[in-house]
């Protein structure tokens, strides 16, 4: 590896997602769905590497030589003094909900947010919805209920970019793989000082990484390493490759970044400008992660060139106050380490920083803060993608509703038309009217007699049965019709939306398998309910009495074909000459017997009942579509509700004070504080180069 610059500059402020805080106090953790007492620690052993050279010297304590770091600016503009202490004590006052209650909900409310509509933003708003939930789960919650756990110092970085040999150099053992081979880092190593190791084994971090004591190759386990030689209070985790060639890998990369309260970004002087890292650390500076970076493998004579074209492209992104560490090339030791003098200063940097506990709560308050603020617009955003997906929902419905409305209505139109009344239908009644049949019926209970003996003695059915069975054969036909046209039409608007479309199925182009079967029993249901409500209908006694005398058969024929026609019995068009005065006859004949008011009043109401149930066959053909979009559970509000968990996020924020002075890193060149916000990064001298010496590692 490479040694960085001789002068450290300031901690910068950076945009941090998922801030949670540790101190160096593992023993206490206190929030919201957490006890007071920690959880019991797997069973996994310390395995307390212990570095082959010696600890580094005051570790502990500020380095000789160097004052104690004193107060910086606050780019926040909120003076430690009025944070809370940075144990885990409850933030807010009052019956409103405190900041880690706040984000439970907001936690609950975007996970309960789907986007599983086709929509053009679906796949971000999904990305983002997941990534929220994991930067809630793996750091925020856990680091609001813990500020007093060590630091996390995730070291992230360009594939090759030497970030294993940084971190076993600056732990001063080799705790994390090493080699040529690509992706070298598979699963993320964690390194701490023992007295911290319970922190980390507890898993309140990173939860949904199992804790191992052996490295491997899963990317859902984080391998714990002792390192003696690491100072109490500070953390380095060695991430995968941020622009690996494995998916998982680079996935895991972006879950630990956000889990970070401080992002050791590694970068080569081959390498300084590719795309991804820079994209990366837009993010991170979005969040306000603190960040430091590394340059490494400088060639020599290059340093001032590369370091100053680097500054030039962190304050374009509004990252000038980021520290930057500059490593030369130069080869490793006999145990694939960097040479001490090059390491010292960041070494030196951090043991500063491990040392004084006040800086370290700023660094994380700091970072906290800043994904808190991020918060706002990335729910923002889902808000308005979970509003797309309600409205694209609604349309969807909305045209299936057209549709069959639309078919109810060319029913209601059927009935009202004449066009029942023709064909069959009207050769029926024409039969069952002009042949006397309808008359003989209307006489005593023997006319139902004499019509089984003629049936019996004929062969075929009375004029009556065939009309009944005509009425049945039309109106079946006519629902028939009416629900493919619909399911057409629904068919056809959901195939125009993106959305429909991917939910739509070839079976949905037609009415339901059953839809004949359905429509012949709805008929002969609403035909029986016609002979039962000319049974029983009240309201006129007279008329009861009178219908108890008479056949109750050819009345409820009678009244189904008045439901059939708007003009009283008289058929349309051409009908008119060839039936028109056998149906008027019957109709003055029924009115006569029963009177004019008790037709109309069977006619309406076995019509309203006929419609009734045709709407609730057309539902349950509609419902083949409906129950798609409702099965996507986007209906309601969903946006409402994230923006509502938003706010309450926002008031418990302003009622908690996070934010703190994050003093300077300290410089032992005296190159002076240009890590503060807005300063030009400070970029050290890189050493020469000197030959290495016998049966030294390979070059870097």
């Amino acid at each position: 590896m490479t040694t960085h610059g001789d002068a450290a500059s300031d901690l910068g402020t950076s945009v941090v997602e998922d801030g949670r805080q540790h101190g160096d106090a593992p023993d206490e953790r206190v929030g919201p769905g957490r006890s007071g007492t920690p959880r019991p620690d797997r069973d996994l052993p310390d395995t307390g590497v212990v570095p082959d050279g010696p600890a580094e010297p005051g570790g502990g304590s500020t380095p000789a030589g160097t004052s104690p770091p004193g107060p910086g600016p606050d780019p926040l503009g909120s003076p430690l003094a009025d944070a809370p202490p940075p144990t885990g004590t409850r933030a807010g006052t009052g019956t409103e909900p405190d900041l880690s209650e706040a984000l439970a909900g907001l936690r609950d409310a975007v996970h309960a947010t789907a986007y599983p509509l086709a929509l053009a933003d679906a796949g971000q708003a999904r990305r983002l919805a997941d990534g929220l939930v994991a930067q809630l789960d793996d750091y925020l919650l856990p680091r609001l209920a813990r500020l007093d756990a060590p630091l996390l110092v995730v070291v992230g970085g360009s594939t090759g970019a030497g970030k294993s040999t940084l971190v076993n150099s600056l732990v001063q053992a080799r705790v994390s793989a090493t080699g040529v081979l690509r992706p070298t880092t598979r699963s993320p190593v964690l390194v701490c000082n023992p007295a911290d190791s319970a922190w980390f084994r507890q898993g309140d971090l990173l939860p949904g990484l199992t804790r191992t004591a052996e490295p491997g190759d899963r990317p859902d386990t984080l391998q714990l390493v002792s390192a003696p030689a690491l100072p109490a209070g500070l953390a380095f985790l060695d991430a995968p490759d941020i622009d690996s060639v494995v998916d998982a890998n680079r996935a895991l990369a972006s879950q630990l970044l956000a889990a970070a309260d401080l992002w050791l970004f590694v970068t080569t002087a081959a390498r300084y400008a590719d795309a991804v890292p820079w994209e990366l650390l837009r993010t991170a500076r979005a969040r306000g992660t603190v960040i430091a970076l590394v340059l490494d493998r400088v060639p020599p004579g290059a340093a001032d060139e590369i370091s100053s074209h680097l500054a030039e492209m962190l304050a374009e992104q509004e990252l000038g106050a980021a520290p930057v560490f500059v490593l030369p090339e130069t080869v490793v030791d006999g145990q694939g380490l960097l040479p001490d003098r090059l390491t010292q200063p960041l070494r030196s940097w951090f043991g500063r920083l491990a040392s004084d506990a006040e800086a370290r709560s700023a660094v994380i308050r700091q970072t906290l803060d800043g994904a808190l603020g991020a918060l706002g617009p990335t729910v923002a955003g889902l808000a308005t993608a979970a509003d797309q997906q309600a409205a694209a929902a609604e349309a969807l419905d909305d045209r299936v509703h057209a549709a069959y409305r639309n078919a109810r209505r060319t029913v209601e139109d059927g009935l009202r038309d004449g066009r029942l009344l023709r064909g069959e239908v009207l050769a029926r009644w024409q039969e069952f009217v002009g042949t006397g049949e309808l008359f003989r019926t209307l006489e005593a209970r023997i006319g139902r007699l004499r019509d089984r003996l003629v049936a019996a003695a004929t062969g075929r059915p009375a004029p009556s049965a065939q009309l009944r069975n005509a009425i049945e054969s039309q109106l079946v036909t006519l629902l028939r019709e009416t629900a493919a046209v619909a399911a057409e039409q629904s068919h056809s608007a959901w195939q125009a939306h993106p959305a429909g479309a991917a939910l739509l199925t070839p079976e949905l182009a037609r009415p339901g398998a059953d839809l004949p079967e359905r429509a012949e029993r709805l008929v002969r249901d609403w035909q029986r309910g016609v002979l039962e409500l000319v049974r029983t209908t009240g309201g006129d006694k007279r008329f009861v009495a009178r219908s108890a005398a008479y056949a109750v058969n050819a009345t409820g024929l009678a009244v189904m074909i008045a439901v059939f026609a708007s003009t009283a019995f008289i058929p349309t068009g051409l009908e008119v000459a060839a039936a028109g005065g056998t149906t008027v006859a019957a109709q003055k004949v029924l009115e006569a017997i029963f009177g004019d008011q008790a037709i109309r009043t069977l006619a309406n109401r076995a019509r309203a009942d006929l419609m009734t149930m045709v709407g609730t066959l057309l539902d349950e053909e509609a419902a083949r579509y409906l129950t798609r979009t409702s099965a996507a559970g986007v209906h309601g509000d969903p946006g409402e509700r994230l923006r509502r968990a938003a706010e309450l996020v926002r008031d418990a924020r302003s009622r908690t004070s996070l934010t703190g002075t994050v003093p300077p890193a300290g410089d032992d060149s005296g190159a002076g504080d240009a890590g503060q916000a807005g300063a030009t990064p400070q970029v050290g001298a890189a050493p020469a180069v000197e030959e290495p010496p016998a049966g030294a590692g390979t070059a870097r």
